[in-house]
């Protein structure tokens, strides 16, 4: 009795070699999934220090509450000012015009294939709504300063060729499959009981679509437009072709303005030496720029965390 139970255990027990190479190749595995999350923490950590070294540099020639107040940001002339303000305008603009396109539609969109696409139809629409989400900037730029701007002069003639209104246009076009796709995804996700419940009750597909469904899917679609948002202000190749290079204070669409990342493309491609206060306009312009979005993103998480918290 115990020489065939030991015969059984014997039979299935690895050889001692396969063994110590199976925990080797585990080791190997162990190690290249935390080589690819230092890389992702490496870079990160490394893009913060490039950023607080040269900024830090920047704020020991140009005051803080100058940087912060000031209204004019003339850092390229002879004049010189630093008054950041002229960008953070210029890049709001540009934010809600993109909301206003972006947000109504692409959520239109997800309750549309969410619920009343049928599984056909969401086939075919979906990845072709996705494909614009695969053509390069630089087209969408030109697309608004050679076709929108042009239709828009139309109505409004007294609009400048490089404006605001024409790139936040464009900019919400961009990022509508952000909004659609991913909110298409969390609407997808709420229970399929739920729908029932809601058409046992009586309910109309508008009704359960808007009054159960989006509730119950409201973090991710809060997380999908966190996201789309921080893409449109990270924006660079719409802004610069289409909006200009004006730092002007303004919130009028219809002028020329200029964008955070539109100022740090234009000194980045011009012959501006290492080490220079214009140099460091850079690195002081995106670390706000940084600080911006990473405020939307823990926003962002805090709603989502609030609202997963209530539905579930």
């Amino acid at each position: 009795m115990n020489t065939n139970q030991e015969a059984r255990d014997t039979k299935f027990e690895l050889p001692a070699a396969k063994v110590k190479m199976r925990k080797i190749k585990e080791r190997l595995i162990y190690a290249a999934l935390l080589g690819c999350v230092l890389i992702s923490v490496l870079t990160t950590v490394g893009i913060i220090l490039s950023l607080i070294t040269e900024t830090f540099s920047f704020f020991q020639e140009v005051p803080l509450g100058q940087f912060l107040t000031d209204t004019r940001w003339t850092p390229l002339f002879a004049d010189k000012h630093f008054g950041i303000m002229p960008l953070v305008a210029g890049t709001l603009i540009i934010l809600v015009g993109a909301s206003l396109v972006a947000l109504p539609v692409g959520l239109a969109s997800a309750l549309y294939l969410s619920t009343y696409a049928k599984p056909g139809v969401r086939k075919v629409v979906k990845p072709l709504l996705e494909v614009l989400a695969g053509i390069p900037t630089v087209v969408y730029g030109y697309f608004a300063l050679t076709f929108v701007t042009p239709l828009l002069r139309i109505f409004i003639p007294d609009m400048s060729i490089f404006n605001a209104l024409s790139a936040s246009i464009v900019v919400g076009i961009m990022i509508i499959p952000m909004v659609s796709s991913l909110s298409e995804d969390a609407l997808m996700a709420v229970p399929r009981s739920l729908r029932e419940a809601g058409f046992a009750l009586g309910a109309t597909k508008f009704e359960v679509a808007t009054k159960i469904v989006l509730p119950a899917g409201l973090s991710g679609v809060i997380a999908s437009f966190i996201l789309a948002i921080s893409r449109a202000i990270g924006e660079t190749m719409i802004v610069t072709l289409a909006a200009g290079s004006t730092p002007k204070l303004t919130l009028n669409p219809l002028e020329s303005i200029q964008t955070m990342t539109a100022y740090i493309v234009q000194v980045s491609m011009g012959d501006t030496p290492q080490g220079t206060i214009v140099y460091k306009t850079i690195f002081a312009v995106g670390m706000l720029l940084f600080l911006i979005t990473l405020a939307m993103n823990i926003l962002g998480q805090m709603v989502t965390r609030r609202y997963r918290e209530v539905y579930e």
